[in-house]
């Protein structure tokens, strides 16, 4: 099967017109027309996954961020960016991304990392606009089918997503009282922060905060579980997986990185 026919599969998933103004999803390097039998799936396409994607044999890799956010003055081994781009190259891999199209998506990243956390009713926390009448956008904010006090849906999310850890900021905010309404902005969700508020979130479930971040959204009386910007976002490779077996049914190969997360605590 050509790239050509697996990327307009993808793009019916997760359209090109979804993304952000900023973003740069789609192919970003390698050929249309290359012939596909094995994908790899990856959150990065770091050296990690670019090395793993040319031992297994692969013909295409399909990354969540992208390698290349900013124009690329040259393409060379002289900078981990151009040597990443030149090894898939020299494999005759072509690199794909789904990026904020895929996040903002209906049926795609905010609704399953909102399944998963049991977030009911919702609806887009920042909306973009709509697909086929249904509204998209970044982040999901809804009701929680159970409520939980605040240490107790930390701990349920900890351990839905295999995380090794999850930054808590006002924990004596819902200590005792249970959370009801509750926000999830996969990735880098500090931008979300006065969002989620006007929208009455008791709790923002997202990653990558910063301490001024952390302590301010509490003092406005919103509790902040950071669970690390790869943390929430790694169930795109099984959702991937999932999504292109039961598509393609067996014609295509589909192989995905094992999830190990970048950052630990020592």
């Amino acid at each position: 099967m050509k790239c050509r026919e697996i990327i307009g599969v993808l793009e019916t998933l997760a359209p090109r017109r979804c993304a952000c103004d900023w973003d740069n999803p789609g192919l970003l390097a390698g050929r249309m027309e290359k012939e596909v039998k094995k994908i790899l799936l990856t959150v990065d396409a770091d050296d990690e996954a670019v090395k793993h994607a040319i031992a297994a044999g692969a013909d295409m890799l399909i990354s969540h961020h992208p390698l290349i956010f900013k124009p690329v003055r040259h393409v060379s081994d002289e900078d981990f960016i151009g040597r990443r781009l030149v090894s898939m190259i020299q494999a005759d891999i072509s690199y794909f991304a789904m990026h904020t199209n895929f996040d903002a998506a209906p049926g795609c990243m905010a609704d399953v990392v909102a399944e998963k956390i049991g977030i009911a009713e919702g609806e887009p926390l920042e909306e973009m606009g709509e697909e086929n009448g249904v509204p998209y956008g970044i982040g999901k904010i809804g009701r929680l089918i159970k409520p939980v006090n605040g240490m107790e849906l930390a701990g349920q999310i900890k351990e839905a997503f295999g995380l090794p850890f999850v930054t808590v900021y006002g924990r004596e905010l819902y200590e005792t009282i249970p959370v009801e309404r509750a926000a999830a902005c996969p990735g880098a969700g500090g931008s979300e922060i006065g969002e989620a508020l006007r929208k009455g979130a008791q709790v923002l479930i997202t990653g990558d905060i910063s301490h001024h971040q952390g302590i301010d959204a509490a003092a406005q009386g919103m509790m902040i579980l950071d669970a690390g910007h790869y943390g929430l976002e790694h169930v795109f490779m099984d959702y991937m997986e999932e999504f292109l077996n039961g598509h393609f049914r067996g014609l295509i190969q589909v192989e995905k990185m094992p999830v190990e997360f970048p950052a630990a605590v020592i």
